[in-house]
């Protein structure tokens, strides 16, 4: 069965059984559903893992990754100890900036994906700002 938007909402709502993959996806397009990146102001993708941060600036329209940046660069990795720290992430966030601002990259929109904009998504977040991006 296929279900809109508005009825799985309904569905976990009640506390009946969705599968979490469901939920998972659910949660993830709701928020992509509103970003948008386009060649003026492309989006700031993030993806987190237990062990490191990957971010991509995206132009959506032309269906395009600019550039990527992760703690497991070598410059980026030289600095750290362990990709899992904020301060990794803060580090990434700078890099990543100064990498954008070199290609005039000024604006974005950022996606912080089904994360919460807390911990090293914040750190992240917070290094492109220091570094000169605009969001």
């Amino acid at each position: 069965m296929k279900f809109s938007k508005r009825t799985l909402i309904k569905i976990k709502n009640k506390n009946k059984k969705l599968k979490p993959d469901k939920y998972k996806k659910l949660k993830r397009e709701t928020l992509r559903g509103r970003i948008k990146g386009t060649q003026e102001k492309p989006r700031l993708s993030v993806y987190r893992s237990n062990e490191n941060i990957y971010a991509q600036i995206i132009d959506d329209t032309n269906s395009k990754t600019l550039l990527a940046c992760s703690t497991l660069d070598r410059k980026i990795k030289l600095n750290i100890s362990t990709g899992r720290t904020c301060y990794a992430s803060r580090l990434m966030g700078e890099k990543l900036a100064e990498i954008s601002l070199k290609k005039n990259i000024t604006k974005i929109v950022f996606d912080r994906g089904p994360y919460l904009y807390h911990g090293r998504i914040k750190a992240l977040a917070d290094g492109a700002r220091a570094g000169g991006l605009q969001f």
